[in-house]
């Protein structure tokens, strides 16, 4: 979602663009600056999706976001007539969220940034 996380977990240059996934919202996750995102009827996330990530990416992407969250195809809408299939971090569990939707203009990105990627992994 933030350009500024991504070029500190990966190490490769992808391409992008703008994505709707349908189906799924993002709530506050208690007690952390970053959100879950879960599947829900009727509702909808706006992000960006990344192309042709490469596996060693991907296990750094994974190893980010860590235990509570698994990888799992979604289709998103990525042009108004199109929908394709991504790879999207769902959370779980659910109970560790709170009842607030989490807003990205509301994220504090620096705190995070220097929270939780104050490395760049090798």
């Amino acid at each position: 979602m933030f350009p500024e996380v991504w070029q500190r977990v990966v190490r490769g240059s992808y391409g992008s663009a703008p994505a709707v996934a349908q189906g799924y919202r993002r709530f506050a996750v208690q007690g952390y600056l970053y959100p879950g995102m879960i599947a829900q009827a009727g509702a909808h996330v706006a992000g960006l999706v990344y192309f042709d990530v490469d596996a060693a990416d991907l296990a750094r992407l994974d190893a980010f976001e860590g235990d509570e969250y698994r990888r799992e195809i979604v289709h998103v809408i990525a042009d108004p007539d199109m929908s394709i299939p991504v790879s999207a971090y769902l959370y779980s569990p659910a109970e560790k969220l709170s009842k607030s939707a989490w807003h990205p203009e509301e994220f504090d990105l620096q705190g995070f940034l220097n929270t939780y990627c104050g490395f760049r992994p090798v």
